[in-house]
C-alpha cells in the first residue's frame, strides 16, 4: 500500500452504488488552479501506480516551463488491500464481457477468475468518481486522462471505443489486446464505423520491446516453456503496433505510440507512467 505521508496526499475508501469497494489515492497540487481548473490524471491499479505518478507530478510541476508538466490532480483508483495488486478484482473490473469459449487456457493451468466487469467499473468512474471529485476540487472537465497497464490498458481501450466522451486523454500501456480472442478489436471495429468524434480525443499506446520475447529458460520445459509460448502467442508488441496503425486515420483522434527499448511487461511500467504524466498534464494545453 502506498505511503500516504507524501505531501498533499490522502487515501480514502469508498463503496460504489453497485456495492464494490475501492481505495482512492489523491494527490492535489500545491497552489490554486488555473482559470480552467486542474487537469486530472487517473491511474488504474492505484495501489501500485499512484506513488510513482504522484511524486513525478509533484517534482516536475514545480518548474512547468522547463519540464513541460503542469500541476494537476493525480488520482489512483485501487483496492482496499495491503498489497500492490488485487488480481481477482482487476481481472473483473478491467475486462470486457466475452464468451467462456474465448478465454485461452492460462499457462499455470489455473481457471480464470471472474471477468467481464468493465462496463460496471466504467459506470463507477463516470457516474460516481468524476462527480465526487468535481464537487471537492476545481477541475477542468475537458482535461481528464486515464492510464492503465496490461489489463488496465485493455480497459482504457475499451473505454475509448465504447464511451469516448468520458475522458479527453487515454493512455493504454502494454494493453492486453489478446484477451478473449482479441475481443477488443471487435469494439475497435464498431468504434471505427461510428460517426466522427464530437470533440478531439488523444490516445497514447506504449509497450516494451521485450514483451513478446521468449524466456531464456524455455529449453527447461514445463512451466517455463508454457509461459514462453503464452508470451509469443499474445503478440503484445505486434498487436500494439497494428492497433495504432488501424486508428491513425480516425477523424478527431490523435494517436501516439511509444515502444520502450529493452523493457519487459513489468519493467516498462515506470517508463510508461513517466510518459503518461507528460501526456496528461502538458504545461501548454493542446
Amino acid at each position: 500500500m502506498p505511503d500516504t505521508t507524501l505531501a498533499r496526499t490522502e487515501t480514502r475508501d469508498v463503496r460504489s452504488r453497485a456495492g464494490d469497494a475501492y481505495r482512492l489515492f489523491i494527490s492535489r497540487p500545491d497552489g490554486p488552479p488555473g482559470p480552467g481548473g486542474f487537469p486530472v490524471l487517473y491511474l488504474l491499479d492505484g495501489n501500485a501506480t499512484f506513488p510513482t505518478a504522484a511524486v513525478a507530478v509533484a517534482l516536475q510541476s514545480r518548474r512547468a516551463q522547463t519540464t513541460g508538466v503542469a500541476p494537476g490532480l493525480v488520482v489512483g483508483v485501487g483496492y482496499p488491500i495491503d498489497d500492490y495488486l488485487d488480481s481477482a478484482r482487476r481481472s473483473y473490473d478491467y475486462t470486457p464481457m466475452v464468451p467462456a469459449a474465448d478465454l485461452a487456457p492460462r499457462p499455470d493451468g489455473m481457471p480464470w477468475p471472474k471477468v467481464g466487469g468493465a462496463a460496471r467499473f466504467l459506470d463507477f468512474l463516470e457516474g460516481e468518481l468524476q462527480p465526487m471529485l468535481a464537487r471537492e476540487f476545481t477541475i477542468d472537465a475537458r482535461r481528464q486522462t486515464i492510464f492503465g497497464h496490461s489489463f488496465g490498458g485493455l480497459f482504457v481501450l475499451n473505454a475509448l471505443f465504447t464511451r469516448p466522451g468520458v475522458f479527453r486523454g487515454y493512455v493504454a500501456a502494454s494493453p492486453s489486446i489478446w484477451f478473449g480472442n482479441c475481443a477488443i478489436l471487435r469494439a475497435r471495429d464498431a468504434f471505427l464505423a461510428a460517426p466522427r468524434l464530437r470533440e478531439p480525443r488523444d490516445l497514447l499506446v506504449t509497450v516494451g520491446s521485450l514483451e513478446q520475447a521468449a524466456v531464456d529458460a524455455e529449453a527447461a520445459g514445463g512451466a517455463e516453456a508454457r509461459k514462453s509460448d503464452w508470451v509469443r502467442r499474445n503478440r503484445m508488441v505486434e498487436n500494439a503496433r497494428e492497433l495504432v496503425r488501424s486508428l491513425s486515420r480516425v477523424a478527431g483522434l490523435r494517436v501516439s505510440f511509444k515502444e520502450f527499448d529493452d523493457e519487459n511487461h513489468s519493467s516498462v511500467l515506470p517508463a510508461a507512467i513517466s510518459r503518461a504524466v507528460r501526456f496528461a498534464l502538458p504545461a501548454e494545453p493542446a
